[in-house]
């Protein structure tokens, strides 16, 4: 048998369900890994060890009584798990990589989260972000920089980059994390994992401290397709404490052992292959889409022609969105509080303390497009142009199955390479964002290497609750190569 934890999502429950480890061994092995790596990367913020061992060992009795009754086993039973930090744990501090929420400790769960202890999962941790998820990097976050395990001088990408980084340096079988505008896609590219941000509406945002809540999604790291539909699966669903939350049936898992994708028609948008992409990242891309042809899907050229307006339509409407959510934190209910002066100095200053600088950015940039005068001009004439992003992707959807592209022009940068230049920051997401305009369903995954030996990411869309499409697409191309096996030397 192998080391425990090289052992992915479904191999875990295997042996788990065959009794050749136990929960307890299995999160043993996983937080020992995690004692001796993480000061290298830096992929949580808040451990919590011995409420992980705990849960564990009620695992695996509960795993004895059931057996014995003959009853149901639950699917995730004894699996370990990290959590995005932007998702509420009872219990355990929700920080959103800020300093506002340092001491934040939410008394429920979320959702998507709920439904996955419903299952069984051991929650190791939560992982670090960007601040309130805003961010490509994950330099934003106040807790420090977490580091690319395939090289410790870059980033993982963001704002999930927590979770990506420990599900590629095998710290948990998978991890969850949140996509409001690539930020479980473009992580998952940067360190060499399959991602998928689901259709808007799938996966309840009940308990998800909410950045742009028409954009914001929660979404599942691992380093397989098979493994990121099981856990997603779990997580999806209606929710009625979501009033986005869709009622569509949860499909059944579709990656099995032959999965045959002869007669799928895979689109390839010309707006995504542009000026400026790396040609290594453009050229592992193609050569994706030739593996695709060479299994028997058909490859049809198409156009998606306001992709070029995203990047702008998404700096309006998700600050707008992010300038009215974050308004709750005042120093008053919850957070940081700095009581020096009056009133208006408690806002002020509490504001001013606990949020950082990209937050604050994004905040006033938001007010901006809201404010008397320009409301029209900059948020109402972003929302027209989303809608014909929408349409773009309602039209080519009439003449394919899925939509193939790179995630990131580039492959990961280094820790710093951006500097004070936000534009350069946000020009990172220009292939992620309109699948979130849109409310599409976008699954990334490995697809080769650049020359410094770095993950670059392919990513599939899918019409609006048409994952089972992306999760069979990318188990076919996973079983035809290897770049998912392939592992960081840590």
């Amino acid at each position: 048998m192998p080391e425990l934890t090289d052992l992915t999502v479904k191999e875990c429950l295997q042996a788990l369900n065959q009794g050749q480890v136990s929960s307890v061994e299995l999160t043993r092995a996983f937080l020992k890994r995690i004692d001796a790596l993480e000061p290298q990367l830096h992929a949580f913020i808040t451990l919590t060890p011995e409420k992980a061992l705990q849960c564990a060992k009620d695992a695996d009795e509960k795993r004895a009584r059931l057996t014995k009754k003959g009853e149901t086993i639950p699917a995730l039973l004894g699996l370990p798990l990290a959590i995005k930090d932007v998702l509420c744990l009872a219990g355990t501090r929700a920080t959103c990589g800020s300093k506002i929420l340092e001491s934040f400790v939410p008394p429920f769960n979320a959702t998507a989260v709920q439904k996955l202890l419903d299952a069984g999962v051991i929650p190791l941790g939560k992982t670090n972000t960007d601040e309130f998820a805003m961010g490509s990097s994950t330099e934003n976050s106040a807790y420090g920089v977490t580091h690319n395990p395939w090289d410790l001088t870059r980033v993982p990408g963001g704002s999930s980059g927590g979770s990506a980084a420990a599900a590629a340096a095998k710290f948990a079988p998978a991890a969850l994390g949140t996509d409001t505008g690539g930020s479980v896609r473009q992580p998952a590219s940067f360190c060499g994992v399959t991602g998928i941000k689901p259709t808007y509406g799938r996966v309840s945002r009940y308990g998800l401290i909410a950045y742009g809540s028409s954009l914001d999604t929660v979404g599942v790291l691992a380093r397989t397709a098979e493994d990121v539909e099981l856990i997603f699966r779990l997580m999806a669903g209606f929710d009625e404490r979501d009033a986005t939350s869709s009622d569509a049936p949860v499909p059944d898992a579709v990656c099995g052992e032959h999965t045959d994708i002869k007669g799928l028609r895979i689109g390839v948008p010309k707006e995504y292959f542009i000026v400026g992409i790396q040609p290594e990242v453009e050229a592992a891309v193609r050569e994706a889409i030739q593996v695709y042809e060479e299994l028997g899907a058909e490859i049809v050229e198409i156009s998606l022609p306001h992709t070029e307006y995203a990047l702008p339509v998404y700096y309006l409407i998700a600050p707008a969105e992010a300038s009215a959510n974050l308004a709750r934190y005042d120093g008053v209910r919850f957070g940081l509080r700095v009581e020096d002066g009056g009133m208006l100095d408690l806002f002020l200053k509490s504001r001013g303390r606990g949020f950082g600088a990209e937050v604050k950015r994004r905040i006033m940039l938001g007010t901006y497009a809201l404010s008397a005068g320009y409301y029209d001009a900059y948020y109402g004439q972003a929302q027209k142009v989303r809608t014909l992003i929408r349409a773009d992707f309602d039209k080519a959807f009439t003449q394919v199955d899925a939509i193939a592209a790179p995630v990131a022009p580039t492959t990961a940068f280094k820790i710093g390479g951006h500097g004070d230049d936000p534009l350069a920051m946000y020009l990172e997401d220009v292939f992620t964002l309109p699948a979130n305009l849109a409310g599409v369903p976008g699954l990334a995954f490995p697809a080769g290497f650049d020359g410094q030996g770095l993950p670059i990411g392919m990513q599939l869309m899918g019409r609006h609750f048409e994952e089972p499409t992306l999760f069979k697409l990318a188990h076919a191309f996973q079983q035809a190569t290897g770049w998912h096996k392939r592992s960081p030397a840590l």
